[in-house]
């Protein structure tokens, strides 16, 4: 029995272009925050994009994350006072 090819329907078209933003949409968040960040002197080195479906193929995208990564202590502490500084208005 030979595998039949995957055709590309309008369905999996549309929904390739529709993970293509949703990834996009990520990375253009990442940048904002990386961006923002910056301007308070804080930087996470790990910060990156992922998508949360491995056993997905890449035209099945519900959702991308942008992951923060780690850091350290006392960039945690920086990245809290800039929050309350500005959550206090």
């Amino acid at each position: 029995m030979t595998a039949t090819p995957h055709h590309r329907t309008p369905n999996t078209t549309r929904a390739t272009r529709a993970a293509r933003a949703k990834i996009e949409e990520a990375v253009t968040a990442r940048d904002a925050l990386a961006a923002a960040l910056s301007r308070a002197g804080i930087q996470l080195p790990a910060m990156d994009v992922r998508t949360p479906w491995p056993d997905a193929r890449a035209d099945e995208a519900r959702y991308a994350l942008v992951h923060l990564g780690v850091c350290s202590a006392p960039v945690a502490h920086a990245l809290a006072a800039v929050i309350a500084k500005g959550a206090a208005g």
